[in-house]
């Protein structure tokens, strides 16, 4: 019983303070980062939209593995199962949930409108923990990042490594 509160509490703390989570749906290819809110007991996370994160592989009653990762030195910290519902639109938990989530977006280019657009358009889901905590694995388990159109690295300018060196020659 001990272990299990520990567990918990851990889960709790670690998804509270990190602004993302990786989350591996059933039949996902890989572990996807995901922003996310804590709210009463669960991982909420809003996608499947357009301009939004994808949810491959999360599916109403269905599970998955979400993997939280430290907020100061940025390796794994916890990874423990989890079973996905879904919200159904306008209901009073969905409220909630999307009143947290609307505080944690950043960069939504329609402000007040993104709770009435996420209704129509997005699936809101709540991730509740199920099981005890998964041993972290020995050995590096670091892989590429999922590809995705939201991509910004580009070449490097051909010009630009020369007007860097005319800057550190002027000071």
């Amino acid at each position: 019983m001990t272990s299990e509160l520990l567990d918990r509490a851990l889960i709790e703390e670690a998804s509270k303070k990190s602004g993302l989570v990786w989350v591996r749906g059933t039949g996902a290819r890989a572990a996807r980062a995901l922003w996310h809110v804590w709210h009463e007991g669960a991982v909420c996370v809003v996608g499947d939209g357009p301009g939004e994160q994808p949810l491959e592989g999360l599916a109403d009653g269905g599970s998955a593995e979400v993997s939280v990762r430290s907020k100061d030195k940025g390796g794994r910290l916890v990874t423990f199962p989890v079973a996905v519902s879904e919200l159904v639109s306008g209901s009073e938990e969905w409220e909630a949930v999307v009143a947290e989530l609307k505080g944690k977006r950043l960069n939504a280019a329609d402000g007040e409108e993104m709770p009435a657009r996420w209704a129509r358009e997005c699936r809101v889901l709540r991730l509740v923990p199920t099981g005890a905590v998964t041993p972290v694995p020995a050995g590096n388990l670091a892989e590429r990042p999922v590809h995705t159109p939201a991509t910004t690295r580009h070449p490097v300018p051909a010009a630009l490594p020369k007007l860097l060196l005319k800057r550190r020659k002027k000071k």
